[in-house]
């Protein structure tokens, strides 16, 4: 701000401390929701919190060692590595946001970092699915190496209860009898060769281990495993400049300073409890649909984050408090939100103008 405008913005912050402090009616979000303007700020900011969390932000986050796993991984360390770096890039991102934030505008850096987030599960979802549809096979031969005891219970090579289908390392992962677990032991020779499937416990671990092969438990091998890193650190540096950090900034200049602090705190509640379901669900969805599918749900919820940023939420960069009121209470819709307001302002005075 030039000293003059800033001037201005004091004077204009004092009248709203002054209005409020003179006033003498409770804010309540259900005062807060019958009044269209603030009501329009709130769902630009509730919206904007449960999305950064429904695009799936900390399913990677917090389950990265077993994302990796899942993609063909077996190896614990390997494994934890890119928890490392997915919280390193999310730190190098938030800084980078400091840096474009006033440059680019918060809307311009939602879109750009939900487009990038979109592709990147669209990366996901597709190693995810090449992963399960094209696993090494099952070996009879491979599983015989082994002691009877320790094959898998429900295994059962081309027998009439498995219709005829030969088994794969997925099938394998997927199977269970009564409380065992079955588990993939690659082949000696390679690890996308046909293998054994096994009960899953440590001892069959560490027979399979003892004879220099790899134990698989979550995911199987793939030649493609190396893009999910890929599709991973694609995400973190998408998501964190822009839906990382853009909804807190967005949810402390969109409200009218009075209702501000009901205002963010029904926000951050929403964030809390949307990031809460989807940490819980995210285990269950991969058991229940396969993690492609719950990446693709991802993506598309995705999808949905970035027709709201471009509906309902306003650019507020460089604007005071009652501008961005005015412009909740018009319900204005920016589409062209890349160009300088003063542009736009503009050309409409140019076409009323022009009109005359």
């Amino acid at each position: 701000y030039s000293a003059e405008e800033v001037e201005r913005e004091i004077e204009e912050l004092k009248e709203s401390v002054a209005a409020e402090r003179g006033s003498s009616e409770k804010v309540s979000l259900a005062a807060v929701v019958r009044m269209a303007t603030v009501r329009r700020g709130l769902v630009a900011g509730v919206g904007l919190q449960v999305f950064q969390q429904l695009v799936g932000i900390n399913t990677v986050m917090y389950y990265s060692p077993t994302i990796v796993q899942l993609a063909g991984f077996a190896s614990n360390q390997t494994a934890l590595a890119p928890s490392l770096v997915t919280s390193g890039l999310n730190a190098l991102g938030s800084v980078v946001s400091i840096y474009f934030i006033d440059r680019t505008g918060r809307k311009k850096l939602l879109v750009i970092s939900l487009v990038g987030v979109i592709l990147s599960l669209g990366v996901l979802t597709a190693v995810f699915h090449e992963t399960a549809s094209h696993s090494p096979a099952v070996s009879a031969t491979e599983t015989a190496r082994f002691d009877a005891s320790l094959t898998c219970p429900s295994y059962r090579p081309s027998s009439p209860a498995s219709g005829g289908a030969s088994w794969d390392c997925t099938r394998c992962l997927k199977a269970a009898a009564g409380s065992s677990e079955c588990g993939f032991c690659a082949s000696g020779a390679g690890r996308l060769l046909p293998g054994a499937c096994l009960v899953s416990n440590n001892t069959v671990r560490d027979a399979c281990h003892g004879e220099g092969r790899l134990w698989y438990t979550r995911g199987c091998p793939s030649r493609y495993g190396w893009l999910a890193l890929l599709g991973l650190a694609l995400y973190i540096i998408f998501f964190s400049p822009g839906m990382g950090t853009v909804p807190w900034i967005v949810n402390s200049e969109i409200y009218p300073l009075r209702y501000r602090g009901v205002c963010g705190g029904a926000a951050a509640t929403a964030n809390w409890v949307s990031n809460l379901a989807v940490a819980q669900s995210f285990l269950s969805l991969t058991e229940a649909i396969g993690t492609s599918w719950t990446f693709l749900i991802f993506g598309g919820l995705s999808v949905a984050a970035l027709a709201f940023v471009l509906v309902c939420v306003p650019e507020t960069k460089g604007l005071p408090i009652e501008e961005v009121e005015k412009m909740l209470e018009r319900r204005e819709l920016r589409l062209r939100f890349w160009a300088p307001r003063h542009t736009e302002d503009n050309g409409k005075e140019s076409g009323k103008n022009a009109g005359v």
